[in-house]
């Protein structure tokens, strides 16, 4: 019996070799590291690409019956992703499912670590230990004061206790809306095109910001468009998200 990053007990009989998994980020995880272990995900697991495993709908709408149906040894789910309704259904039908809670980076590494070497019951794999050796630094100095539009019509942005605003800080980029006491709140437009924003952030996912949607709406603040996945995601991403989100505090 192990716990999951919820305090919730979870029976692991075992090296899990049938996993579904409800969160994107995750999903990569799982497959970047033993594929052939991975036999459900939702629609909007992407990564890798050309995945061929069964899908069971959304992560906030996910078809259970499907998920008994593929007989899985465990069930990855995350706090902020996926319904509690769901997680308890699931478990009342005598499955395991393993919550997440990850709102910073440090928080991602631990609880990484923590699904593959307890829940899973597999080696650490060596794509984590690098993220840890990558992660692991002092924070840096501030270079840019930064709003994170996830969302439009209406906006909402990045703010308090989130890991997207964790990755960025240790970037060096200071989320203005970083003291809101929402998570995600809604906010005007001309709370994110100030003076004193040095740059928006419009990433690709969960709004899909283009070069015609997003950067036409700005007058005063300038933007930039990024890869959700190396700003959001945790996971295999994160040995890619340094290097490719540098050029923000360029």
């Amino acid at each position: 019996m192990t716990y999951d990053d919820m305090g919730f007990p979870v029976s692991v009989s075992g090296p899990a070799r049938r996993v579904v998994s409800l969160v994107p980020s995750l999903t990569e995880a799982i497959a970047h590291t033993r594929r052939e272990a991975l036999v459900g995900a939702t629609d909007w697991c992407t990564h890798p690409a050309g995945l061929d495993v069964a899908r069971v709908r959304g992560t906030k709408n996910p078809d259970r019956a499907a998920i008994a149906a593929l007989r899985p040894d465990l069930v990855i789910a995350n706090k902020e992703e996926n319904r509690e309704l769901d997680v308890r259904m699931l478990r009342a039908a005598g499955i395991p499912v393993w919550v997440t809670v990850i709102q910073t980076v440090p928080q991602a590494l631990d609880s990484l670590t923590r699904l593959f070497t307890e829940a899973l019951c597999w080696p650490l794999p060596d794509w984590l230990v690098e993220a840890r050796r990558l992660w692991s630094h002092p924070l840096p100095p501030v270079r840019a004061r930064v709003a994170i539009p996830v969302w439009r019509d209406p906006w909402m942005v990045v703010g308090s206790a989130t890991f997207t605003g964790d990755l960025a800080r240790r970037l060096g980029l200071a989320n203005v809306f970083a003291d809101h006491p929402e998570r995600y709140p809604k906010v005007a437009l001309a709370d994110i095109d100030r003076d004193d924003v040095d740059l928006v952030v419009l990433p690709d996912e969960p709004y899909a910001f283009t070069p015609q949607d997003g950067p036409e709406a700005f007058r005063c603040a300038p933007t930039v468009l990024v890869s959700g996945r190396l700003l959001t995601w945790y996971g295999p991403s994160l040995l890619h998200a340094k290097e490719g989100l540098a050029a923000l505090v360029q």
